[in-house]
């Protein structure tokens, strides 16, 4: 693994536990054995930093996403595609969750705008896209971000849902989540 790669992994880490002011490029660089100076050479600053992180977390998975999008299948089936996709991605990266989770916690406006022109608006666009296509009706934007925030709140809320009468082992399976979504978005209650 180069270092650059290194760094990032662990500066992922650091950051969804730590959050961005709480890690400083020195802590950063004695958590993968680099000088200060090392970790300038690969990145100019800590936002920089920062904000490659974030990309590449989400760009390990981008490609299934494009792949989602290019597919031949109808608006339907992308979304359902898309929601087993992102349900996936946010039960599989826990650390690429807390990130996420702690920057809407502190909704810091500059970063806001970092992430979502260049992490992700092409994502959400074409998110978007597909609910013009199955609900022209709808405010696009809105119902977007009420498919992103059921998969989200579903795994915010796994702590709590284990405790509360009739919870199952399936509950917390990304896949059964994912059905679940679609279930109710596409077929309602």
């Amino acid at each position: 693994m180069n270092s650059k790669r290194k760094i990032l992994l662990q500066a992922k880490v650091l950051f969804a536990q730590q959050g961005f002011d709480g890690v400083s490029i020195r802590s950063l660089a004695k958590a993968v054995n680099l000088s200060p100076a090392a970790l300038y050479h690969h990145f100019p600053d800590k936002k920089t930093l920062y904000l490659e992180t974030v990309q590449c977390a989400f760009a390990e998975q981008e490609h299934v996403f494009s792949k989602v999008w290019c597919s031949e299948g109808t608006a339907r089936q992308k979304l359902i595609e898309f929601i087993e996709c992102f349900t996936e991605l946010m039960f599989a990266d826990p650390a690429f969750h807390r990130l996420m989770q702690r920057e809407l916690l502190i909704a810091d406006n500059e970063r806001m705008q970092l992430l979502a022109e260049d992490v992700f608006k092409e994502q959400f666009v074409e998110l978007m896209n597909i609910i013009r296509q199955l609900a022209p009706r709808l405010d696009a934007h809105l119902a977007a971000v009420s498919v992103l925030g059921l998969v989200c709140q579903q795994l915010e809320m796994q702590p709590l849902l284990k405790c509360l009468p009739d919870w199952r082992l399936q509950h917390e399976q990304p896949q059964s989540l994912a059905k679940h979504i679609n279930d109710i978005l596409l077929n309602g209650i």
